[in-house]
Order: C-alpha cells, then structure tokens, then sequence
C-alpha cells in the first residue's frame, strides 16, 4: 500500500502539471470516483489544453471499468457541465486546470446535481487511491459521446433573461482560447448584442496565455479601440469573468457582487439580505455592504467553500474576488457567462452605464505577493509578532492576510492599505520574513 497517494485534492479538484496526469493514475481515480459516487451514469466534459483529450480517455476508462456508462459532451465551460449534471442527475468530471497555462491540467469532480464535493467525499476517494487498488466491475461500462448539450446550455442561459434582450450593445468578449471561446460569442449573439470576439481560436497550448481574465488587458484595449459599452474577460474553463466598462476600467468580481447584492435587495430576490465572500474580498466591498445594510458570510479562499455556505444557509449569491459568482437560485456553481448576463440585464434594467454601476464601492488598493515555498503549510502562526505590528501600522485603515495557497507550492501576502505604496511596502516586508520561516522549517 502507498504511503500517499500521488495527488491531493486542492481547493478546485485536483491540479498538476500534465505530466502527471499518468494513465495509470487516472484510470484508478476513475474506479475510485465511480466508488464513491456511484451511479450508472457518468459525463465528462473538458478544455482544448492538449493534455486534454488523453486525460479524458484514461479517467473514462476508470469510470467504465467500475461498470459505469460515460458520456463524452467535449469540449464545454465547467459550469456547463455542471448544468449537465444536474439536468441529468449524474455525477461529472470536468478535465481542466482553469485559469493555469496549456502546461497543467486537472480534475474537478460533480456529485450528480453539479454540486463540488465535500471534503469528507474527496477524502474517501483518496485513500481508495492510497489503497492497493480496486477490483474492476464484471461487466465494465460503455463509453459514449453527445457534444450537443452546448445548444442546450446557450438555450438555457438565454432563458435567465426572461425575454429580455441586448439589441444595440457592443461588446468585446475574450473567450481566453479556452472552453468558452464558441458558446461565449454565440449565446451574446444570440440575444442581439454586436459582439467582437477575441482570442477564440485554441491550439491546445495557448488557452489563457496574454489574455482572458488572467490578463484583461486586451479586452480593454478592444473595447476602447472599438469604442463597446463592455468588455468580458473569461478564463480558460468559463466559470470567472471580468468586465471591462466603457472607460477601460476592469470591473472584478467583488464589484459586480457589490452592484449585483443592491440590485437583488431591491427587487427582493437577495435571500436574508446577505452575500457570502471570502477573506480575499476587498475592504471595498466589505464597506460597501455595509453602508447598503447588507449582511456579510465570511469563508476560507475556495468558491466551493462559498457553495457550501450558500447551501447551509439556502443563500442566493457569493462569490470571488477572482471573478467566480454564483447566482444560487439559477446555477450550483460559478458560471462566467451567467454572471455576465446578470451585468449586462442590470445595465439594461436600470439603463446605467457599468462605470455608474461599478461605482457602488471604492476598491481600496490591494497588493498580493506570491512567495515560493519548499512545502506549503500555515507560517502565520510561525510569525504572528510581524503580522500584529503590521495590523497597528494601518490601524483599522486596511488589511493583512497571509494563506497558504490551496493549489500551488505557494504562500499568498495580501495587503490592503489607503494607498498602493502603502499597501506594497506592507506587503513586501512580510513576504520577506514568509520566505525566511518557510526555509527555516524546511
């Protein structure tokens, strides 16, 4: 028996380089998966990385060596196959590594619903992978394709506008060469928008590489050349976006919580007046909620935490910073192309302008360091001395926060302060004393 299995669940499936993704691995995460989430029925859908299709074929066989019928959709958003899953009533996986370049991939699993899993599920499927194996069904399962729900999911986010539409808007839409590059263009034409369509060309390696909402930048070089009412940045997997507005400024997801919380309220659709965030949410937001009345839930960095605090406490919206919104009563998970509609039927309900909306919060400037670890574990308690006197130093006017992160070797700095130096010169020195602690316990 193994003394560790070979990867671990992070906080979005499991991540790794491809290489790593070995057939042998993934045909025994397939067993283990099919194990521990039964059913008769499995999908899987997947990004354009290269590494993709081969990841796809080696973890279907696992599934159908436990006797389950998989259903290939193709390529598709992670949120799409979400709605699959739950259309269908079956538990899915979606090969990709999101927002990272062509070089990694993943899995991310879906119990049947389109629900993440809970962190007492993924530990059972790991220690079946630490376990010397399990046997194959008798009869092994049938591996199909069905690349037609993409239609499916276009008509379905249509439906969410309630017969209103977007004639007359121009907007650029960077589909990141990844999962969304087809259905993202399609669904805004669809709904009568004059869409430019940028980086909608994958080749397997280029999937969010200078573009997306990894880099904004192009979307907001487009919309300005183009002179559009709104840009939107997806990433390689569709489930986070980032708006653009007219003006070239770049909406995150916290703002478009913030304008989206009031909307709600107001029309009675925001359940208990709360919205649940993360420790990453800018103090912005934080003050914004506040001065509209707006309760805040608080969870660790992770959208699947955000789920599951919507689901305990039957709440309608949360979120990222990064971009990841969920539309509970709508969605079971983050949907960039959901959260885009429900920006773009604000602007037309309200008949403001994303600058206007935008402007509900002040972002305060936030700066995040990334210092490379030999092995990621928890340093704050390590130098809780540094950290207190960075607190007294902004004194209620700003924020540190210091995490490990949950799917790379890494441990993250963030400040936030009245002022970028202010926040950068924080931000720094504590980084500077991460990586003394983290090479002293190493």
């Amino acid at each position: 028996m193994a003394s560790q299995p070979r990867l671990r669940f992070g906080t979005d499936g499991l991540r790794a380089r491809a290489d790593a993704f070995t057939p042998e691995l993934l045909r025994e995460l397939g067993r283990a998966a099919a194990h521990v989430l039964g059913r008769d029925r499995w999908l899987i859908g997947r990004d354009p990385r290269e590494s993709s299709p081969a990841i796809e074929a080696a973890l279907a066989a696992g599934l159908a060596d436990e006797g389950v019928d998989v259903t290939l959709l193709g390529v598709l958003p992670t949120p799409a196959v979400a709605c699959a899953s739950r259309e269908w009533d079956a538990p899915a996986a979606v090969i990709s590594a999101s927002h990272n370049t062509y070089v990694d991939n993943g899995v991310k699993l879906f119990a049947a619903g389109g629900r993440k899993l809970a962190d007492d599920v993924q530990a059972e499927i790991e220690r079946l992978l630490d376990a010397d194996g399990i046997a194959p069904a008798a009869a092994p399962g049938v591996v199909t394709s069905d690349e037609a729900f993409a239609q499916r999911y276009v008509d379905w986010l249509v439906s969410t506008m309630e017969g209103r539409r977007l004639d007359g808007l121009t907007m650029v839409v960077d589909g990141a060469n990844g999962a969304a590059a087809q259905v993202g263009p399609a669904l805004f034409e669809a709904l009568g928008a004059s869409v430019i369509a940028i980086n909608v060309s994958p080749d397997g390696r280029n999937i969010n590489e200078g573009c997306g909402s990894q880099h904004p930048e192009g979307a907001r070089e487009a919309v300005l050349a183009a002179g559009a009412d709104i840009g939107l940045a997806l990433d390689g997997d569709g489930d986070r976006v980032f708006a653009i507005d007219s003006t070239g400024g770049i909406v995150d997801g916290d703002q478009i919580m913030a304008m989206c919380a009031i909307d709600l309220r107001d029309r009675g659709r925001l359940t208990d007046d709360t919205v649940v965030v993360t420790v990453m949410s800018n103090l912005g937001l934080r003050i914004a909620m506040r001065d509209a009345g707006i309760a805040l839930a608080e969870t660790p960095v992770g959208d699947r935490y955000v789920l599951e605090e919507l689901d305990d406490r039957g709440l309608s919206l949360g979120g990222e910073q990064s971009g990841h919104v969920i539309f509970h009563d709508l969605a079971p998970t983050g949907d960039g192309l959901l959260t885009s509609l429900r920006v773009l039927d604000l602007m037309r309900r309200s008949g403001r302008t994303l600058t206007d909306l935008a402007a509900v919060m002040t972002r305060f400037p936030q700066v995040l360091v990334n210092v490379p670890v030999p092995a990621v574990g928890d340093v704050a308690d390590a130098m809780a001395d540094e950290i207190a006197e960075a607190e007294r130093r902004l004194a209620g006017r700003g924020r540190v926060l210091i995490r490990p992160s949950g799917t790379e070797p890494l441990v993250r700095v963030m400040v936030e302060a009245p002022t970028e130096a202010e926040a950068k010169e924080v931000a720094e020195r504590l980084a500077g004393v991460v990586a003394r602690v983290a090479a002293a316990s190493s």
